[in-house]
């Protein structure tokens, strides 16, 4: 339960920097996908769609992502995404095979970039 409703927390962040942090805007520029996060068994998961510089979300799963970060099970995906450095967690869980990525990798590299400004401002 915690994973599903930290997904759509940061759909909601990421729709409101989409909006207003023009920095956040600057990376969705030229950008026309959808991504997910979710379970491997794809029972918790969640879908972002990046559309003329803005990020709308909706639960489940979508056919045809760009790419797609599956976590082992929801409290490892909870876990993962609330470590204090995501970027070792990340590397850690996808050498373990505890995340699997589908689709560009690069992708995901550009979607990690985007979380930094998702931090709240101190």
């Amino acid at each position: 339960m915690k994973f599903r409703f930290l997904l759509w927390a940061m759909g909601l962040l990421m729709a409101r920097a989409s909006r207003k942090n023009p920095a956040f805007q600057q990376q969705l520029q030229n950008k026309d996908l959808v991504f997910q996060l979710q379970t491997l068994d794809g029972k918790a998961a969640r879908h972002f769609i990046v559309k003329d510089s803005r990020i709308s979300s909706s639960g489940g799963t979508h056919p045809a992502p760009a790419f797609a970060i599956a976590f082992r099970d929801a409290a490892f995906g909870f876990e993962t995404l609330q470590a204090k450095n995501k970027q070792l967690a990340f590397m850690q869980g996808i050498q373990d095979k505890t995340i699997q990525i589908k689709g560009n990798p690069a992708l995901v590299m550009w979607f990690q970039g985007l979380m930094k400004y998702l931090k709240p401002k101190k």
